[in-house]
Order: structure tokens, then C-alpha cells, then sequence
């Protein structure tokens, strides 16, 4: 069958340049946020240089990687919404440099999806795929901003052109009409998620994952295998403590929030002895009783080794510790990813 000569024509405003360009540039500010905070989070987890001040850093930051990239769905739709009518251009190809063109939009919209469509389903702990999470999401987010940065490059000139005034045809939806239905879009989606990160808004966050209560749990001490030993001790380079002797040591109460990579963040009342009355000097490897989980040792930089506010937990909010919240002790820091705050700690060493 032989393809029209020439497009049909779209004059619906959705689909006017300026919609497009303004959209876009919405959509390039939260994607542009949801990728260097994903950076930050992944520096983090990686032993990248990371302060133990201020308290609520890692929260705000990870909290902001998954609100930006809630806010990026309904604005990549919009967005698509708007240019999917140069779908039906003719020709398809007019030269090379617009071959690349399109195959770089191409590469974009795969990526975008990949990154929003992965990043929901951790935010809610599922994982309907084979591939290992983390590293995936790393390296797409890279292919994505730089399919982003080039397609920006190409476009500036268009965006400066199409923010002209509008047409005063009557249509049933005006620009003005379908920018403020995707900003309203936008914003619904924001407020109904947003509570796992900002408390105030619990109350209001009707698809929140996580709420005020008691504290989230997301690997439990059955799902680590956790077997406690009766005679168990918590070995400290060459020494070793049992649990009467950690409790009978001065003990440390801190307010400090758990604040996990998929976004939800909650602060709790810990009890336990500083980790700087039982290791000086150096990074220490902090290891769990868990024998084959990804984050069963982690590795406490010295910075957060030395700080006061830093503590092998023994109690959670006044109550000692249930198995699956890291019993016997576990390590609570501030400023620091869940995946960190290893549990089920069996010994510290000075590296």
C-alpha cells in the first residue's frame, strides 16, 4: 500500500510546539533531578564520600529521586501526547543527521520507560524480571540523560521558536487548558506519594507505600535465614561481648530516621552503645549473621564510625529489638541508606 505524500494535519493544541516545548522542559527539570539525586544514591551505597551531617540529607535526596520520578510519568505521557503526531511525517528518514535525530528520541523513550516503569515496581519491592536491579537502573539512567542532553542540544532552537502567542482558534481544548491538566496531573500524583518521604503529608498520600506506625520492615529475619546462637557473642577485632555486657555498658539514645533507597523514610527512638566506645581508628567492616544477603557486610567509613550519634542499637523505641528489625544489634547511623544499617550484627572490624 502506498503511504500519503504528506501527513495529515493535528491542529489540536495538544500538539502545538509550544505544549511540547513547555512540557518538555517540566519533564527535563524532574528528570534532570531524578538523575543526579540516583547518582548521589548510588554514590552512597558505593563508598563514595558522603558527610554524616546534616541528619536528613540522604532522606531529602533519595526523597526526591522518587517524587521527581513519580512526577516525570503523567509529564512523559503529556509530553508524548503532544509530538506523537510527527509519528506520521513524510518522509520517515530526510537525511542522516535526522536519521540520528530520531534515533536518538527512539533510544530516550525506551530508556524513560525502562527508568520509570523498574523504579515503580522497587518502590514497591517487586521484581518481576531476572536482571539485578540496581545495576540495570545505573546504567540506563546514564543512556537516558545522555539521549536527553543530545536531544535538548538538537531542539533548543525549535523550543525558542515555538513559545509563541496562542491561536485564537476555538477548540475544545485550548494549550493553556492542556498545560494546566498536566501540571494538575502532575500534582495529584506528587501529593498522593509524597507521604512516604514528607510526614505531613501521610494524612493525604492515598497511594503512599509506607506510613506513620510502626517502623517499615523490608527484609524480614525469616526471609535472612536468621538463626541466633544461644552462646552468640558480638566479636569486636579480639575481643568479644555477649548481649548482657552491651547492655550493661553506658547506653545512647538518638532519634534518627531509616531511609531506604525506595523512597520511604520514617524516624524512630534507638538505644544502644556508640560504636566509637567499642572501635577507634580506621573504617570498620560491620558483618551480619545473615550468610548470603547483598548487603549481609557493609562497611562504616570512620567518619560515621567516630560520630556520637552513631550506635550498635540494642532497643527501638523502648522495646528491645525484634528478629526482624536485627536482633541481637543492629547498626543505626545517620545519614546513611537502609541497605546500610546492617542488622543481625555479629562483629566489628578495624580495617
Amino acid at each position: 500500500m502506498k503511504l500519503p505524500d504528506k501527513a495529515p494535519t493535528f491542529k489540536a493544541p495538544a500538539h502545538h510546539t509550544g505544549v511540547t516545548s513547555r512540557v518538555g522542559t517540566w519533564l527535563g527539570i524532574t528528570f534532570g533531578l531524578c538523575f543526579v539525586t540516583g547518582l548521589l544514591s548510588h554514590g552512597v551505597q558505593h563508598d563514595w564520600p558522603w558527610p554524616t551531617r546534616p541528619v536528613d540529607l540522604y532522606r531529602v535526596t533519595q526523597g526526591v529521586h522518587v517524587i521527581s520520578g513519580v512526577a516525570s510519568i503523567p509529564l512523559l505521557l503529556a509530553k508524548l501526547w503532544s509530538v506523537y503526531p510527527k509519528l506520521f511525517e513524510r518522509p520517515l528518514v530526510k537525511n542522516v543527521p535526522h536519521a540520528l535525530e530520531r534515533g536518538s528520541i527512539f533510544v530516550l523513550i525506551a530508556a524513560s520507560f525502562f527508568e520509570l516503569v523498574t523504579g515503580l515496581f522497587n518502590a514497591a519491592q517487586n521484581y518481576p524480571w531476572s536482571f539485578y536491579f540496581p545495576t540495570a537502573h545505573y546504567a540506563v539512567a546514564w543512556i537516558a540523560i545522555g539521549a536527553l542532553l543530545l536531544h535538548i542540544a538538537v531542539k533548543i532552537p525549535v523550543v525558542r521558536r515555538s513559545l509563541e502567542p496562542e491561536s485564537t482558534e476555538k477548540t475544545i481544548l485550548s494549550r493553556r487548558a492542556f498545560l494546566r491538566a498536566t501540571a494538575l496531573t502532575t500534582g495529584v500524583a506528587v501529593v498522593a506519594t509524597a507521604g512516604v518521604t514528607v510526614p505531613w503529608l501521610r494524612k493525604i498520600s492515598v497511594l503512599a507505600w509506607r506510613s506513620d506506625g510502626e517502623l517499615p520492615v523490608n527484609r524480614t529475619a525469616k526471609a535472612a535465614n536468621i538463626v541466633v546462637p544461644p552462646d552468640w557473642r558480638l566479636k569486636v577485632n579480639d575481643k568479644s561481648y555477649s548481649l548482657a555486657e552491651l547492655r550493661a555498658m553506658p547506653q545512647t539514645i538518638v532519634e534518627l530516621p531509616i531511609a531506604c533507597v525506595e523512597g520511604w523514610s520514617q524516624n524512630a527512638t534507638w538505644t544502644g552503645v556508640r560504636i566509637s566506645e567499642l572501635v577507634t581508628g580506621g573504617d570498620v567492616r560491620v558483618e551480619s549473621l545473615e550468610k548470603d544477603g547483598l548487603y549481609r557486610a557493609t562497611t562504616l567509613p570512620e567518619a560515621f564510625a567516630r560520630d556520637p550519634l552513631t550506635l550498635l542499637a540494642l532497643r527501638l523505641d523502648g522495646e528491645e529489638l525484634t528478629p526482624d528489625h536485627g536482633y541481637p544489634c543492629r547498626l543505626i547511623a545517620r545519614n546513611r541508606p537502609g541497605v546500610l544499617q546492617t542488622k543481625w550484627v555479629t562483629s566489628l572490624e578495624v580495617l
